[in-house]
């Protein structure tokens, strides 16, 4: 039910219904591919972190470049075009199982091609929203699209779990090519027309190192960055290797996976409910540093899951963790967006992901080499770990005056070519 705000406008609802759909049919997916390279392709622990490392890589590699290319471009094409594109690549997978042809090569691959078109979606979506609404409208809109992400969070992983158990696998993944193609349905239908960027006369690598040198030269962005980096970096060992963490070593189902994945990201629900009023109470600095210091405490309690009355660690770590990732996300964002200029946006956006998403596949990596010398639940204790240290770093090193928005270079007039 529309309840007033943003969503009384047309055109920024049709983006969040087209954003939702999207987002429920990735967590499907999320849950749903491990659980394939496990039960169907009998995939070893570091071949399903491979997966995973695979999904992410396309950051490292192309971030910086598409991050160029939103401040040359129209976005809402790329993210139609996108949205279209992997629903295509995911089909390809239930067809070739459906023919008796699907192989772990096969899966890798998709999961790399749908990877590099996801870096070009969420680039792309991240710098059209300040150019669908106002700057004021800017911390709503994140907090609206932060709640589609918690809602798919939480319905994703157990429809995803119960859909597996029912199909066997690559018929799930119907569910998630159908969001893409249904995301790409409302998008197309937005009517406000959105302008032109300049063209560009300088080359893509100039164009690239200015977006790096203004965050690096900024130590409010430079400060969320390399956070992010490092949370990003432990955060995919634990998401490389959670589901065959529960499914091997804990002994759940699919579908209670599925399940218990449901119960902990409840979190995430409520930390886009109450972000905009933490936000408000503590200041958008004061929330990011005691949020990331929260989210590595909360984060020591996966490794110590255990079967039964065990799992009790789990589901507070889950809610927790997913609570504080949401209420941190919609801060940095919107004080992203907001003190940044609007002809750099595409390429701070880009610069911020490929911190956060250019370490994923080296964690990844890492997780599958550490879970097959020493076992899964040492993998997921480093991964906590290093939470745990980036949390106190952040706390201890970084005071709110010297962060303060106010002292940022960006709120000035853009610096010179």
């Amino acid at each position: 039910m529309i309840t007033g705000g943003l969503l009384r406008k047309d055109d920024f609802r049709r983006l969040w219904i087209g954003d939702a759909l999207s987002q429920f049919g990735s967590r499907v997916g999320v849950l749903v591919v491990p659980l394939l390279a496990i039960e169907t392709l009998h995939a070893t622990a570091f071949e399903v972190s491979l997966l995973r490392m695979l999904d992410t890589l396309a950051y490292l590699l192309l971030g910086l470049q598409v991050g160029a290319w939103c401040d040359r471009l129209r976005t809402r094409p790329l993210l139609i075009a996108a949205d279209v594109g992997r629903a295509l690549i995911l089909l390809s997978i239930p067809l070739a199982a459906a023919f008796g042809e699907l192989t772990l090569g096969h899966l890798l691959a998709a999961v790399l091609a749908v990877g590099v078109l996801t870096v070009v979606f969420d680039i792309a979506h991240q710098t059209y929203l300040p150019r669908l609404v106002s700057r004021d409208e800017l911390l709503e809109g994140n907090a609206r699209l932060q709640t589609n992400l918690s809602v798919a969070a939480v319905a994703g992983p157990s429809s995803g779990g119960f859909l597996f158990q029912l199909t066997g696998g690559p018929g799930s993944l119907l569910v998630t090519a159908f969001g893409f193609l249904w995301s790409a349905a409302w998008l197309r239908r937005i009517r406000r027309p959105e302008a032109r960027p300049e063209a560009a006369k300088r080359r893509l690598r100039t164009e690239i190192a200015e977006g790096l040198k203004l965050v690096f030269a900024d130590r409010l962005l430079r400060a969320m960055g390399i956070s992010s980096a490092v949370i990003s970096l432990f955060q995919s060992i634990h998401l490389a290797l959670v589901v065959v963490f529960l499914r091997r070593e804990i002994g759940l189902s699919p579908a209670a996976i599925g399940l218990l994945s449901t119960t902990t990201l409840l979190g995430a629900l409520a930390g886009a409910m109450t972000a905009r009023r933490v936000s408000a109470r503590l200041s958008e600095v004061e929330t990011l540093r005691f949020g990331y210091f929260a989210f590595g405490v909360v984060s020591a309690f996966f490794p110590l899951t255990m079967p039964g009355w065990g799992l009790v660690s789990y589901v507070i770590a889950g809610f927790g963790g997913s609570y504080l990732v949401i209420v941190t996300n919609v801060v940095a964002v919107s004080l992203q967006q907001s003190i940044t200029p609007e002809r750099l946006r595409g390429r701070v956006n880009a610069t911020i992901k490929f911190l956060l998403f250019g370490t994923a596949p080296i964690g990844s990596l890492l997780g599958g080499i550490i879970a097959t010398g020493f076992g899964t639940r040492v993998a997921l204790s480093v991964a906590a770990a290093g939470l745990c240290a980036n949390g106190v770093w952040y706390l201890v090193s970084l005071r709110p005056h010297a962060l303060s928005p106010s002292n940022t270079t960006l709120d000035g007039p853009a610096p010179p070519a």
